[in-house]
């Protein structure tokens, strides 16, 4: 099979295709014949030296979404059928024409996707699923900030809080990614010229601030992302895009009584993908056969343009995901 590797730490340049052994499919073990994938910021952290892949997945083949056929089963496996559309999340290894996933862990297309929506999917909508539902517990009548609301997750995060009745504040730089974010049913945007959003965010609640926030960005955001959260107000921390290390006002954190979490989706074991997704695709994916949520794809690249696409994915100016195909 053909694959995308890592040959060494470094820019868009080191990406080469190259050929590699077809994997067999173990013990509970399903093979996917790759249509899609999609890229993610993980790919670029760890193309850069900063992100090893976990255990038992590909060291120097990226990729952490895929779409596709199951081309073969291995023992034991009663969930999927060789012939199936799936599409599922991976700790690596989805650049490549083939790989390996547990059967738990797969989904099936949605009726009517193509292949390279789905493969839009996977990655950042559980991501999203887990972090506002699973972990913050948002609620009806809540109201979430989204940092990043223009990036996969970001888009992922206001379709959903749409369809649950949770009010979304958005923000971003750009003011025409936060205008598409409206289309997707985002309810008020901030475009940050500056440090003064937390104060838009305490206007926009009529003083109360935010009951949770999904942060993509990391430690620069720590402290406005304090100011602004509710009393009991919850922080996630999905990305960190502006770095890792931050200063924390113990007293501010006491005196609400917040809840910060961190979290990472790409390192957890089957014991824990395995529910997430099962309840996921119990929740959402039917949503996507009826058009309630969407998958948001900005552009569609050849895996023979995979260096372009790194390029892309660093310009900051993509709207929703990069995705990626065999031709």
């Amino acid at each position: 099979m053909k694959a995308v590797v890592y040959t060494r730490a470094g820019g868009s340049e080191v990406l080469e295709i190259q050929q590699r052994p077809d994997p067999v499919p173990g013990p509970s073990q399903v093979r996917v014949g790759v249509r899609a994938s999609a890229l993610n910021r993980a790919d670029i952290s760890q193309r850069l030296g900063n992100y090893p892949a976990p255990p038992g997945s590909p060291p120097d083949i990226p990729g952490l979404e895929y779409s596709g056929v199951v081309d073969a089963i291995g023992p034991n496996v009663t969930m999927w059928k060789i012939g199936d559309r799936v599409m599922g999340i991976v700790g690596g290894g989805a650049h490549a024409q083939m790989l390996l996933a547990h059967e738990g862990e797969v989904m099936a297309v949605p009726r009517g996707l193509s292949m390279e929506e789905a493969a839009a999917i996977p990655e950042v909508f559980l991501t999203a699923y887990d972090a506002m539902f699973a972990q913050l517990r948002m609620s009806a009548g809540e109201t979430l900030l989204i940092h990043a609301a223009g990036s996969g997750v970001g888009t992922a995060a206001v379709q959903m809080g749409r369809v649950a009745g949770i009010r979304t504040i958005g923000t971003s730089r750009s003011a025409d990614k936060l205008e598409r974010a409206r289309n997707l049913g985002l309810n008020d945007a901030i475009v940050v010229t500056d440090d003064q959003w937390p104060e838009r965010v305490r206007a926009l609640t009529g003083g109360k601030g935010a009951d949770g926030v999904l942060d993509l960005v990391g430690a620069a955001y720590l402290q406005g992302n304090l100011e602004c959260l509710a009393q009991r107000g919850r922080l996630i921390s999905v990305g960190l895009t502006s770095g890792a290390s931050a200063t924390l006002d113990m007293r501010m954190f006491m005196r609400k009584r917040l809840t910060m979490i961190g979290t990472v989706l790409r390192a957890r074991g089957p014991d824990e993908k395995i529910p997430l997704v099962q309840d996921f695709s119990a929740g959402m994916l039917p949503l996507f056969e009826d058009g309630q949520l969407v998958p948001v794809v900005d552009s569609v690249f050849s895996f023979d343009d995979i260096r372009k696409a790194h390029d892309r994915m660093e310009s900051n100016d993509s709207f929703g995901k990069l995705v990626l195909v065999w031709s």
